[in-house]
């Protein structure tokens, strides 16, 4: 990319506060999640050690959605990011539906991850009920995200610190496996990503079924794109950021499936119920088993800790665009939009609720229905990039930053969305749920085009 000066502006409302480092870690918690410790196993029971392909595969299309993010952020920061973006290209009803679609999936997703990490710490204390610590998780990071913009990124940086030296500890106790350093243990070599098999025993349709699982777990590393709206310096922040993101979560991703298909035969049937657990049990690792947990604990409320705040900052953008109700703009001395994230996780507390009523059919449900949100709004992201970049070339408009490849890689973008929908639509859950994903899109769109004649005075309508 190219880069030229530019004088930036900041969120009105919002007080910048968040470092370069802190939106860095934050993008890295969004996207390290339980996806990668516990879910990755599914995807290499599918394709054996091609599973690397499956990730490079998905990788690449996150680097380029990221590259399109970054030049949109650096010529227009704003807290409403993707959903901004899609109504300055398409018009008020996709960036309406957009936000929409991305808050309320965030609002199921935080309810979720206060679940899962209630249901864990229940089985190691199973006199109080998961549901009691699904209220204290949601009451604790709820209190985190109003204590100001600074105090949550401090809170976020050390959440995600602590996955990513677990990644790396992971990495290096892996590494010394695979070549033999570590006593007792004879070195593993890499002959098992070729045996059992071969590298793709099963083929192109294995690497296609786990890629429909891979490409979701990368979902979070977009929330960098809201967050620099309250860095000092948004423009020049992002292209740092995005950089520093996407290299590490490539190489966090795919450095570690690599030592789990190295150190162990990918059909071996500890490796689908936890690949990282059955590694460093292989390795004789003392206390695998609370360690893993723990740091699944700490992924799910680091990855809750950052939706909250994605969710509460898109409420906030869509209020001051018309889309929402005008309280959700308003704002603390801190400059924390108070009502936009109480909002955010009201849905929480009802799942406090739901988790004691109905607990195993309720939340199952809802996420069936923004299963697929990720798809749509990286779709309307590469659309929104491409109007809008050939906009600016039309009009001559500086540009502080250029991605590079336009309009192929754009292009080339889209075209791999395409084929991740192709996919989707062969599997039959998969369907179910992006066709739910694409009807309440639909009925979003029909909201935002019904309601648009009813907007605020003052807000401009594209």
């Amino acid at each position: 990319m190219t880069e030229v000066p530019v004088t930036t502006t900041t969120t009105k409302g919002l007080h910048p506060g968040l470092t370069r480092r802190q939106i860095s870690m934050m993008g890295l918690g969004g996207a390290i999640g339980a996806g990668l410790f516990v879910g990755s196993g599914q995807a290499i029971g599918i394709a054996g050690p091609a599973v690397l392909i499956s990730y490079l595969v998905a990788g690449g299309i996150v680097v380029l959605v990221m590259a399109m993010l970054a030049e949109m952020v650096a010529a227009r920061p704003s807290s409403g990011a993707f959903s901004s973006y899609a109504q300055k290209a398409m018009g008020r009803s996709a960036g309406s539906a957009v936000g929409w679609l991305y808050w309320i999936q965030l609002v199921v997703v935080i309810a979720a991850e206060a679940t899962g990490a209630g249901g864990i710490v229940a089985a190691w204390i199973p006199a109080v009920p998961a549901w009691v610590w699904v209220l204290v998780f949601v009451a604790a990071l709820t209190a985190v995200n109003l204590f100001g913009v600074r105090n949550y990124g401090r809170f976020e940086f050390w959440f995600a610190a602590i996955k990513v030296a677990a990644i790396i500890a992971f990495l290096v106790v892996g590494a010394c496996a695979i070549i033999g350093l570590i006593p007792g243990v004879p070195a593993t070599g890499v002959t098992n990503v070729v045996a059992h098999g071969g590298f793709a025993p099963n083929g192109m349709t294995g690497i296609a079924a786990a890629l429909l699982i891979v490409v979701f777990a990368f979902g979070g590393t977009e929330v960098v794109a809201i967050a620099a709206a309250e860095s000092d310096d948004p423009s020049r922040n992002i292209r740092r950021i995005v950089r520093e993101v996407l290299v590490r979560i490539l190489i966090f991703y795919v450095g570690s499936i690599f030592v789990i298909v190295s150190v162990l035969p990918w059909n071996d049937p500890s490796v689908k119920a936890g690949p990282f657990s059955a590694v460093l049990d292989t390795l004789r690792v003392p206390g695998v088993g609370l360690v893993m947990d723990l740091i699944v604990v700490v992924a799910l409320l680091s990855a809750m800790n950052a939706n909250i705040y994605g969710a509460s900052r898109m409420a906030y953008s869509l209020a001051e665009r018309g889309f929402a109700p005008l309280a959700a703009t308003r704002t603390s001395a801190k400059g924390v939009p108070y009502v936009a994230v109480l909002a955010s996780v009201a849905f929480g507390f009802v799942t406090v609720v739901l988790n004691w009523a109905f607990p195993d059919t309720v939340l199952p449900a809802l996420l069936n229905v923004v299963g697929s949100t990720l798809l749509v709004i990286w779709t309307a992201t590469a659309v929104s990039q491409i109007i809008l970049r050939r906009r600016a070339d039309r009009d001559g408009a500086p540009m502080p930053m250029r991605m590079w490849g336009f309009p192929w890689l754009s292009w080339l973008c889209l075209v791999l969305l395409a084929g991740v929908v192709a996919l989707t639509m062969i599997d039959p859950a998969a369907r179910t749920q992006l066709l739910l994903t694409l009807g309440l899109t639909a009925v979003l769109l029909v909201v935002a085009r019904v309601t648009r004649g009813a907007s605020r005075p003052g807000v401009v309508k594209e």
